[in-house]
């Protein structure tokens, strides 16, 4: 264990000093802004490009417009960045040679993919922390009503599907050469899920449910627990992404 916290700080010292994850959480500190401004100002934007009269007929922002655009920021543009920054994680380490040293000198190969995947889930849930204040900030500020009850109910699906996709990031680095191989190979794994997801009889069981459905986990109580199996799957995929990585990287060549 001591070997694997060490390693895993290593791994968090080195997102920090390559500002990696400076970079990460100004991005999600501008998805945590944009939010709650662009539902406040849709109706001043509607104004301006089709006029006041049409303006008009849309009705006033809420608290629910604001957290459509966190749910949409993170999902379409938040994921497709930490898969692009993580896309890497261990091919790259592979290819430069950089673990040589440290596996030669009795770092357990486990504690790699384990302390990788620590501290990605980490950088991922600071990321979205932050994300979820900023927005939870801005909108009790402009929309003070009672419309968005359930923010936990919907933020944690959104968090463990996150915790999914990297897993599936670092799978995907560890059996692939290089960057490129690696994000067809998760991007290929997500079509497959959205794919499925247009079959309703496999909607609870899919993980891509988890942000797929915010909106409805977030405006009605109970609503999460119709998708308690995709969630108990994600869990499994999760720790068979996890094996199945440390296995694969036992066989490498380092």
């Amino acid at each position: 264990m001591r070997n694997f916290y060490f390693f895993t700080r290593k791994e968090l010292f080195e997102a920090w000093r390559t500002s990696r994850m400076m970079i990460l959480i100004v991005i999600f500190l501008i998805f945590g802004l944009m939010n709650p401004l662009l539902a406040k100002l849709t109706p001043e934007i509607v104004k301006m490009t089709i006029g006041e009269t049409l303006a008009k007929t849309i009705p006033e922002p809420t608290s629910v417009d604001s957290w459509t655009q966190f749910f949409k920021n993170l999902t379409q543009m938040g994921l497709i960045v930490l898969a692009l920054m993580f896309s890497g994680s261990v091919s790259n380490e592979i290819s430069k040679g950089t673990l040589v040293n440290l596996v030669t000198k009795g770092l357990r190969r486990w504690t790699v993919i384990v302390g990788k995947a620590t501290s990605l889930i980490l950088q991922w849930t600071v990321c979205l922390l932050l994300t979820f204040l900023v927005t939870w900030g801005y909108t009790v500020h402009y929309f003070p009503d009672q419309k968005s009850p359930y923010l936990f109910q919907a933020v944690f699906p959104l968090w463990l599907f996150g915790v999914l996709l990297l897993s599936l990031v670092i799978f995907s680095s560890t059996i692939s050469r290089n960057n490129y191989e690696g994000l067809l190979l998760t991007g290929g794994v997500i079509v497959l899920l959205v794919l499925m997801n247009l079959f309703s009889k496999t909607k609870h069981y899919n993980p891509i449910s988890l942000v797929t459905q915010n909106l409805n986990f977030l405006q009605k109580e109970g609503a999460l627990q119709s998708y308690i199996p995709s969630m108990a799957i994600s869990l499994i995929l999760f720790i068979l992404f996890i094996l199945f990585s440390i296995l694969l990287f036992n066989r490498k060549k380092i």
